[in-house]
């Protein structure tokens, strides 16, 4: 079966010719998938239609099985696919919109010390649709939300374009992005779509653990998206240590690349740095922090450690992670603190699932 959501609006009215739709009647279909809608919800479409689709293509790529809600309002969703695997998604609040971190792998192969992603290693990749269905999964939630205390919950439709309810989208769930290449870049141009969601390319970014050759090559794909970079640490043994694809990508070279990115699209890179007590938070490595990044439109956003029981390394501690701060600022670098979100509810990407699991779940009858 097809996941209708991994196509264009376009390629949606071509694939449904052959069912005697026309064109207007396809859209309206396409609508409904983007409103987080299912085949039978789709009031305007005869019975028979609805009954055709539901023989030959899956409507929503993502089912909500379980949802948690931190007491700051984060809220982690895990989601089941077709296949029965299961992946995660937070949807988080800030003063400017709402922001939802979406998985483009179920699981991730890139072995990250502090990241429970990777401890069951990688089921698959995902598609373009099943990436994007965790938008509209996140979307329609936020709506409910806004709309509850209203009209009610049962009122809200998902709103597209400027009606939206999410606002942003970073590709840091689980998987690295770039190890998913086209179908990652895909689902940017499907969130992009006006006819869809109409997300800015400037309200997303993707997350990198460094993967030189797609960086290079994302560079010139002409998707001015903000690229974030996981790099953890200045020195390439060190490195080496936190994240395994350091071996094969020294330092330089992931640097070298981000230069190359903003050269090319005008976005400045974001560096995130995890701080793990007594690995890369000394004075010496924010020195040589400081001086890789010297004369680079570049910002740094440090990041206190979730803890996951199952990794066996410690957070920094608040005192000496003001203090790497202040070194870095000392120094002439952008640099920020991120906000911690959903530690209440394992946060970090993974530990809801491995707390449910592990990546299979029986799959779904009706799909």
């Amino acid at each position: 079966m097809k996941i209708l959501l991994d196509l264009t609006p376009q390629q949606i009215a071509n694939e449904l010719g052959p069912l005697n739709l026309p064109q207007y009647k396809a859209m309206q279909v396409y609508k409904w998938l983007i409103k987080g809608k299912t085949f039978d919800d789709m009031s305007d479409v005869d019975k028979t239609t609805r009954a055709l689709l539901k023989e030959k293509y899956i409507d929503q790529p993502c089912v909500v099985v379980k949802e948690v809600v931190s007491k700051d309002g984060t809220r982690k969703f895990l989601l089941r696919l077709f296949d029965g695997n299961i992946i995660e998604s937070v949807l988080m609040s800030y003063k400017y919109g709402n922001t939802v971190c979406v998985s483009t792998q179920a699981g991730c192969r890139m072995g990250c010390v502090f990241c429970a992603s990777a401890l069951s290693g990688l089921a698959r990749n995902l598609s373009a649709g099943e990436i994007l269905g965790q938008v509209i999964v996140a979307n329609l939630v936020a709506e409910c939300a806004k709309t509850a205390g209203s009209r009610g919950a049962s009122a809200a439709t998902g709103g597209l374009g400027k009606e939206r309810s999410v606002t942003n989208v970073v590709l840091m769930g689980s998987g690295e992005p770039f190890d998913n290449y086209q179908n990652v870049v895909s689902f940017l141009k499907l969130a992009n779509d006006k006819a869809g969601l109409n997300i800015s390319l400037r309200n997303i970014s993707l997350s990198t653990c460094g993967l030189v050759k797609e960086m290079k090559k994302f560079a010139d794909e002409g998707l001015p998206v903000n690229l974030t970079i996981s790099l953890h640490s200045p020195f390439d043994d060190k490195r080496a240590e936190i994240m395994p694809i350091a071996k094969k990508f020294k330092v330089n070279e992931v640097v070298g690349a981000a230069r190359d990115y903003f050269n090319k699209t005008g976005r400045r890179v974001i560096f995130e740095y995890c701080l793990i007590e007594g690995k890369n938070d000394t004075q010496k490595d924010a020195e040589k922090l400081a001086e890789l990044l010297r004369g680079m439109s570049a910002h740094v956003n440090l990041i206190r450690l979730n803890s996951v029981k199952e990794c066996s390394i410690a957070a920094t501690a608040d005192k000496d992670a003001k203090q790497f701060l202040r070194l870095l600022e000392d120094r002439g670098v952008s640099v920020t603190m991120r906000r911690s979100m959903g530690a209440d509810i394992g946060g970090a990407c993974g530990q809801l699932r491995i707390k449910f699991g592990g990546q299979n779940t029986p799959a779904s009858s009706d799909k």
